[in-house]
């Protein structure tokens, strides 16, 4: 009996542990369960404080992104007016040099069909008048400065831009710029600094983020702050102009800072996280539409210190976000295309080569050589001004503008009118020096690229000119001529043209002409 009993109070104590167990398990669940409980309930909390932060912030962009358009629309509108300004003044200027030296050229621009009293003549040439005054005043001043500088010497005609402004244009420029500046800082005026502070805004999703990182994923807020942030942005980069040289970089502003490490706070990256790509979706949809507005109505291809500008913060593009900034990227290719057009459009409207008897150009003083020289050395510029563009455009882009847009078209011409000796070697060189040496680097055979044909042919016909030239002239007039000879091998040698080099040579009877190739 008393084992009996003993069993039974065993199976009985064991009972009570097992019912105190399942008491204490009951207990942690339920105390879990609550703890859970609150978690979800403040979660739901702060979604709706986010939603309604984020309602409320969408309204109050509703009302002020047409304002930031406005004044982005007028800021642009300001720089397009200033740059066409001064390309008009300076298509004006080619217009009425052409025509005052008209009487010498073959092919000119004549002034506009008059009416017969003469009433429009005479406004007509009383405007010429002025340009021409304003004109030469420009350019001594430019001058001036050039002497100043102990740059003279080495200075050609054509070569600088003329950029300056009367003091008028730049009063209303500034004043103008100043009221849209003005009007941009009013434009948040009335809201709260947590509706357009971007460091604000982006502090509340930083918290989303970080507490509830899964509901922020699902929501693909990664993927909707880049529209979030854009007229924020914009509205920072209202006077943002690369083209100046006070410009500053845009990594340097304080959207950029602080939007740097947005969502970089986890010790380890999140797979697929949309915020990695913040920045360089900002730069595709903000930075690059903005470039193309500006290469488009802004950009002055003639002038140099524009173009190295513009070609330096595309470089910087595409080094820097090679992710957007690629030939794939719909913005990137916007951007490209009106690179293109301008560049396309500074050849029909902007160039122009007067053409004149070689017996007037033998004057050296004269007006219309000093034009036709001013005009070969612009076009030289320009040239190497589109040829900064290597390694960003394609070769064969770059080779259909600035050969056979400009160099056979133009610059050939005016080749073809000028005298045979050292001053066209030396224009030679400079053309040469503008082509990118990786042209010809890896080039077969002992042809050039087919473009350059035309080139190298004139090349070829000038040591074959000088040498008829120097026929009957002193000793020392013909070693001066084969020296001019031996430089013309040389510079075919330089850009490949070695089945020209070796015409020259066998023509001539140079025999140093492995040694001219070497030293190419």
């Amino acid at each position: 009996r008393l084992d009996s009993m003993k069993e039974l109070h065993k199976a009985n104590r064991q009972q009570y542990e097992k019912h105190q167990q399942s008491r204490e398990d009951s207990t942690k669940a339920i105390e879990r369960l609550e703890g859970s409980s609150g978690g979800i309930g403040e979660q739901y909390k702060f979604l709706q404080e986010m939603r309604g932060y984020v309602q409320d912030l969408l309204e109050c962009f509703s009302e002020k992104v047409p304002l930031i358009n406005e004044l982005e629309s007028a800021m642009h509108q300001l720089y397009k007016q200033r740059a066409s300004r001064l390309v008009q003044r300076r298509q004006d200027d080619i217009k009425d040099e052409s025509s005052e030296f008209s009487s010498h050229s073959n092919k000119a621009l004549m002034a506009p069909n008059l009416e017969s009293f003469g009433r429009d003549r005479v406004i007509y040439q009383e405007q010429v008048k002025r340009r021409t005054a304003e004109r030469e005043a420009r350019r001594a001043r430019r001058r001036q400065a050039r002497e100043q500088t102990g740059k003279m010497a080495d200075h050609l005609e054509g070569l600088s831009s003329d950029d300056e402004e009367t003091s008028t244009d730049i009063t209303n420029f500034n004043m103008e710029r100043d009221r849209i500046l003005k009007e941009s800082s009013k434009v948040f005026e009335d809201v709260l600094e947590s509706f357009y502070s971007i460091d604000c805004i982006k502090s509340q999703f930083e918290a989303w983020r970080s507490k509830y990182f899964a509901s922020y994923k699902d929501a693909y807020i990664g993927l909707c702050l880049p529209k979030l942030f854009n007229p924020l942005i914009r509205l920072q980069l209202l006077i943002w102009t690369p083209l100046e040289g006070k410009c500053r970089d845009f990594e340097t502003m304080l959207w950029f800072e602080s939007l740097l490490f947005y969502g970089c706070e986890e010790q380890e990256q999140v797979k697929d996280d949309a915020d990695i790509s913040l920045l360089p979706t900002i730069v595709e949809r903000v930075v690059l539409p903005k470039l193309t507005v500006i290469s488009e109505n802004i950009w002055d291809p003639f002038s140099t210190t524009q173009t190295s500008r513009m070609v330096a913060i595309v470089q910087k593009l595409v080094d820097g976000y090679p992710s957007v900034v690629n030939a794939e990227n719909k913005n990137t290719q916007m951007l490209l295309k009106a690179l293109l057009l301008r560049m396309r459009r500074t050849l029909d409207d902007d160039v122009f080569m007067p053409l004149y008897p070689k017996n007037i150009l033998e004057n050296k003083n004269s007006g219309p050589y000093l034009f036709f020289q001013r005009q070969f050395w612009s076009s030289v510029k320009l040239l190497g001004n589109f040829l900064q563009w290597y390694g960003i455009l394609s070769n064969k882009t770059l080779q259909e503008l600035s050969i056979d847009g400009l160099l056979n078209r133009y610059i050939l011409m005016a080749f073809q009118n000028s005298e045979y000796g050292e001053d066209s070697i030396k224009k030679a060189q400079s053309v040469i020096a503008c082509f990118p040496k990786q042209w010809f680097a890896n080039l077969k055979g002992d042809k050039t690229i087919s473009q350059l044909e035309n080139f190298c042919r004139y090349l070829v016909h000038l040591a074959d000119t000088i040498y008829r030239n120097s026929i009957g002239c002193s000793d020392v007039e013909k070693r001066n001529a084969r020296e001019h000879i031996k430089q013309i091998i040389k510079l075919l040698a330089s850009i490949r043209a070695l089945d020209h080099a070796v015409t020259v040579a066998n023509d001539h009877n140079v025999k140093e002409l492995k040694i001219l190739i070497e030293g190419k």
